[in-house]
């Protein structure tokens, strides 16, 4: 009975220690129109550091990010760092897809951008699409478990059917490049395609959609797509976080709104809790 009760403590604390906890959170910002008057980023970004400082990701993907709004970020979210360059000069001109981290949590490994191109490490407009669009990408380590983790963070073209087609099937081979090990691995972003469409269906296939494998039930709207209309059925889901080699153990698209019930943004944030093996 004795040593049937020391396996068991064995075996526990091994199950804790080699499962790993980890926030990951996908949000595209709307990029900062200061021809907007209507939803200004002005108007809108102290709701959304609360938002994001709220639900704490480790690791929060943004989209449609310009400098002025990422530093305005970083400077307001106690914590985090930033990872990422301008799609259009590769520094600080365009919009940005940044990785930022909680760096108490976590140690950056490696970082790079790529363009979503026949040329990706040049900055390029790839196949139809109408602007340039990149992918950042980082390797991170657990501080506490020591475990290691590629993360991905991308904005597919808004037009080019084939550009988002050769989009996907580039990051999924930029993964495989470089996992070799075979760490986990988190792939975000809005990618302007809706689940039945070729891409997202190859990308449920390379890897899992965590909406799909969700320990506990999907909670939130079903779409992710707002275009800051307080009163449209949410029901475009364009924005996802899909995982290999993890666990989902909840993932949720957040609806919340300012007190005048208009959206923080033009999507919802979405958010996957994953436990890395």
């Amino acid at each position: 009975m004795k040593n049937t009760l020391l396996l068991l403590f064995f075996l526990f604390i091994t199950a804790i220690s080699f499962a790993q906890d980890a926030t990951v959170m996908s949000y595209n910002i709307k990029y900062d129109n200061t021809g907007d008057t209507i939803n200004n980023w002005n108007d809108r970004k102290e709701a959304m550091v609360n938002l994001i400082a709220y639900y704490e990701p480790g690791i929060l993907g943004l989209q449609e990010v310009l400098h002025r709004q990422l530093s305005y970020l970083t400077e307001q979210l106690s914590g985090y760092k930033a990872i990422g360059v301008g799609r259009e000069d590769g520094k600080e001109k365009g919009e940005y897809s940044p990785i930022l981290f909680n760096s108490s949590k976590y140690k950056l490994l490696q970082s790079d951008t790529f363009w979503l191109s026949n040329t990706p490490d040049k900055i390029s407009v790839g196949w139809d699409a109408a602007l340039e669009r990149i992918c950042t990408y980082a390797l991170f380590k657990d501080l506490d478990s020591q475990q290691q983790f590629y993360v991905f963070n991308t904005h597919f073209d808004h037009r080019g059917t084939v550009a988002r087609e050769k989009a996907a099937q580039l990051i999924v081979s930029k993964i495989k490049t470089l996992n070799k090990e075979g760490f986990p691995v988190v792939l975000m972003g809005d990618l302007n395609l809706k689940p039945d469409s070729a891409p997202i269906q190859f990308l449920q296939n390379a890897l899992q959609d965590g909406q799909q494998i969700t320990k506990h039930p999907f909670y939130g709207p079903t779409g992710t797509f707002n275009g800051f209309d307080p009163l449209k059925n949410l029901t475009d889901r364009i924005d996802y976080i899909f995982v290999q080699n993890a666990i989902v153990d909840k993932y949720i698209h957040i609806d919340d709104r300012m007190e005048n019930n208009k959206h923080i943004s033009d999507h919802l944030p979405v958010v996957a809790y994953l436990q890395f093996q």
